[in-house]
């Protein structure tokens, strides 16, 4: 089984860095793992967004993503299917598995 990278993504500064740790990480044969909250959920809507689809599991805060003014916009976000619009105990659950864990 391949170490599990989780990385916890709060600011909706520097996608290019979550992007370039994802696939350095995916590159190497990890498992990424990456929870969105905060305000790092305007990041979903984000063209390049899409570069981290099939590279990680996604999971967005879905308190956050409504609070943010997202509601309604839940189909936009590529790589994200219904049952990833989580709570933070999914997040708890990404952070007690994985090997490593990053906050961005």
């Amino acid at each position: 089984m391949a170490d599990t990278l989780g990385i916890l993504v709060s600011s909706e500064k520097h996608l290019d860095y979550v992007i370039n740790l994802t696939e350095a990480a995916y590159a190497k044969g990890k498992e990424v793992q990456i929870f969105f909250t905060g305000r790092s959920v305007l990041l979903t809507v984000e063209p390049d967004f899409k570069k981290l689809v099939g590279k990680a599991k996604l999971w967005i805060c879905d308190v956050s993503f409504r609070a943010n003014g997202l509601h309604g916009r839940e189909d936009e976000v590529p790589g994200v299917g219904f049952k990833d619009f989580a709570t933070q105990a999914r997040h708890a659950e990404m952070v007690e598995k994985a090997d490593r864990y990053v906050v961005m």
